[in-house]
C-alpha cells in the first residue's frame, strides 16, 4: 500500500483492487501484485470488480493465494479472460472462442471490462441453425438440384433432337429405355440426397 502525507498526517491508501472490493489492504496485498499488467488505476478497479463478481470474492482471493507472488499477475489475467469468455460464450468459454476462431470477441470483451462496460457484455448469438432453418436450407438445395437436373434434361433433349435430325431417329423402345434409365438415375440421386439431410 501507499502512504499519503496530508498536513503531517500519514494516511494509508489501498490498492485499486482492494478499494473497489472495500477490503483492507496490507503490505503483502495479493491484488496489488495481480494488477501490475493493467496500467490505468480505474481499469484495475474495473477488472477486479468484474472478476470478483464472476468468480466470487472468496474464490478470487483463494486462487490468488494458491500461487507464488510472481505468478499472480498471470493468474489474474487468465481469470479475467475466462470470466469474459464465459460471459460471451457460456458453454465453452475463452477456450471455445479461441478454438472457433472468435478470439477477437474475447479481447474486445476484456477491453470493454477495463473501460468499465463489463455489465454490457452479453452472450454471442448461437450460430447453430435451428431445425426449421436447416430443413428450409435443404429444401432450397433440393429445389436447386431439381432445377439443375431439369435444365440438363432440357439441354440433352435439345442436343438429342439435333442428333436425331442429323443421324436419324431412334425407335420407340430406345426412347423408353432412355427415359427409364434417366428416371432411375434421378431416383437414386434423390435417395442419396435424402440420406445426407
Amino acid at each position: 500500500y501507499q502512504y499519503l502525507w496530508i498536513n503531517k498526517l500519514k494516511i494509508k491508501m489501498s490498492c485499486n483492487g482492494c478499494r473497489v472490493l472495500r477490503k483492507g489492504c496490507s503490505e503483502d496485498c495479493m491484488l496489488r501484485d495481480s494488477l501490475t499488467w493493467i496500467q490505468n488505476p480505474q481499469a484495475q478497479g474495473n477488472a477486479t470488480l468484474f472478476v470478483a463478481k464472476f468468480f466470487g470474492r472468496a474464490t478470487l482471493m483463494s486462487s490468488l493465494s494458491s500461487v507464488p507472488p510472481n505468478q499472480r499477475s498471470g493468474l489474474f489475467q487468465s481469470l479475467m479472460y475466462e470470466a469474459v469468455g464465459r460471459t460471451i460464450n457460456p458453454v465453452n468459454g475463452a477456450v471455445g472462442l479461441l478454438w472457433t476462431g472468435r478470439w477477437r470477441f474475447c479481447q474486445l470483451g476484456v477491453e470493454q471490462v477495463l473501460r468499465g462496460n463489463g455489465g454490457a457484455l452479453t452472450p454471442l448469438p448461437d450460430h447453430e441453425s435451428t431445425d426449421s432453418d436447416r430443413h428450409q436450407y435443404h429444401r432450397e438445395q433440393q429445389v436447386m438440384i431439381e432445377k439443375q437436373n431439369y435444365n440438363e434434361e432440357a439441354n440433352k433433349t435439345q442436343s438429342e433432337e439435333s442428333e436425331s435430325s442429323t443421324l436419324g431417329s431412334r425407335t420407340g423402345s430406345e426412347d423408353y429405355s432412355y427415359v427409364y434409365a434417366n428416371s432411375q438415375i434421378q431416383t437414386q440421386t434423390n435417395q442419396l440426397l435424402t440420406l445426407f439431410l
